[in-house]
């Protein structure tokens, strides 16, 4: 008779607790420049290896090394960095606003901003991202109005999207944005239908979106992978692996069996792997998978290799899951300053320039406030009521018209 088996029910846990010294020792960082850089044609077979290694760029004395080393203008690597620190001083200073009662909401992207300033900044204006709220760099990059998004946040009465949206679900089609959902694992499905209608039309216009890899446990992700594959959408698919959703750590979406690069393999795409902040490597990368859409071959799935610094929103407390000073551990560093050091580096950047600059974009973000709140923040002013029945219907609808009316606006 065989002998009967009990069997036990893994849990993933992660490697530090609240009490605990931060611990990064589990992860496998390769020294940057270590991979090899295939033609955009390579076909997703010949790619595997890719999505287990880590494409670097910027090695720890801020130098550019080995075969992914793009070729970047001195003027363009500094647009890169105000992009950045704009968006993280920015972030900071609504950050206060919402301690202060002035908006009801905010998240930020400490740590994550040399992901949407580069791709932004590879991508043309006629692309099109489908965001995920941690990406505010991307406009950032494109120069959209900071009064905007400060209006936005507060939810006044120059409020661009009309109090439709919750503070930081930006939308701004001119500037190759697409609404923010607060269902991320919606964006893949939403980019790769834009990026088949772009193909049917015979249009020349690719799609972006990002999800974090908590959303890779759902449906969507493999639902839109599927299309992706069947159809060679030219889009290009983000994973930003920045180690947590919520409190819920990378481990239970499936960090601990395979990256998340990987997956794309079982679809025949081409999964990349890289190091997300890196401001280098993120463009290089991004480069790669618009030559490969642009040749009409189809998607790419890209993991971003990050790490979340603050918490997940202003109703998070990420001491009570993870050690207080786990972010100042982080492996690969600080993508401001990475970018920083490599343009002091080459001769492009100097501690006395910085210094001014950083003073001059926080006074900037300072009026842009100032002037928001000229305006009035949470409570104190809104969009006339009105604005709500606009847009419901391509033309009026009887009903809305009869709402409006009872309401008398």
């Amino acid at each position: 008779m065989t002998q009967s088996i009990s069997f036990g029910l893994y849990i993933p846990i992660p490697p530090a607790r609240p009490s605990d010294a931060p611990d990064f020792s589990h992860l496998q960082i390769p020294p940057a420049g270590g991979l090899p850089r295939p033609e955009a044609s390579a076909s997703a077979a010949s790619l595997r290896d890719m999505a287990d290694g880590l494409i670097r760029v910027l090695d720890d004395e801020g130098r550019a090394v080995g075969p992914w080393a793009p070729k970047i203008a001195s003027d363009r690597l500094r647009q890169g960095l105000r992009a950045m620190l704009l968006t993280r001083l920015f972030e900071d200073r609504m950050f206060r606003s919402h301690r202060q009662g002035k908006t009801s909401f905010f998240m930020k992207s400490t740590g994550e901003e040399a992901i949407g300033a580069a791709q932004s900044m590879v991508l043309g204006k006629r692309d099109m991202c489908f965001p995920t709220y941690r990406v505010l760099s991307w406009l950032m990059a494109r120069e959209y109005p900071l009064i905007d998004l400060v209006n936005q946040i507060f939810s006044n009465e120059k409020d661009p999207l009309k109090g439709r949206q919750l503070p930081i679900l930006y939308s701004a089609r001119d500037y190759g944005f697409y609404s923010l959902s607060g269902n991320l694992g919606s964006r893949f499905g939403h980019a790769v239908g834009w990026a088949m209608a772009s193909a049917y039309r015979g249009d020349d216009s690719l799609a972006l979106a990002y999800i974090g890899e908590g959303s890779t446990a759902e449906g969507d992700f493999h639902e839109a992978l599927t299309f992706a594959s069947v159809y060679h959408a030219p889009v290009i698919l983000c994973v930003t692996n920045n180690q947590w959703a919520i409190s819920t750590h990378s481990g239970m979406a499936g960090a601990e069996e395979a990256t998340f690069a990987a997956k794309a393999a079982g679809y025949g795409l081409p999964g990349l792997r890289v190091d997300g902040n890196d401001f280098l490597a993120v463009w290089a990368v991004t480069e790669w998978a618009v030559a490969r859409a642009r040749a009409n071959l189809g998607a790419t799935l890209i993991e971003f290799f990050t790490y979340r610094a603050a918490g997940h929103s202003t109703s998070d407390d990420p001491t009570r899951y993870r050690p207080a000073d786990e972010a100042a551990h982080w492996p690969l560093g600080d993508p401001i300053a990475r970018l920083k050091q490599h343009l002091i580096g080459i001769g492009e950047w100097d501690e006395a320039r910085h210094v001014q600059f950083e003073a001059e974009l926080t006074e900037y973000v300072r009026a842009a406030v100032k002037e928001g709140e000229a305006v009035g923040t949470l409570g104190q002013s809104k969009p006339p009521v009105g604005e709500m029945f606009e847009g419901v219907f391509e033309k009026p609808d009887w009903r809305v018209m009869e709402q409006r009316r009872e309401l008398g606006v």
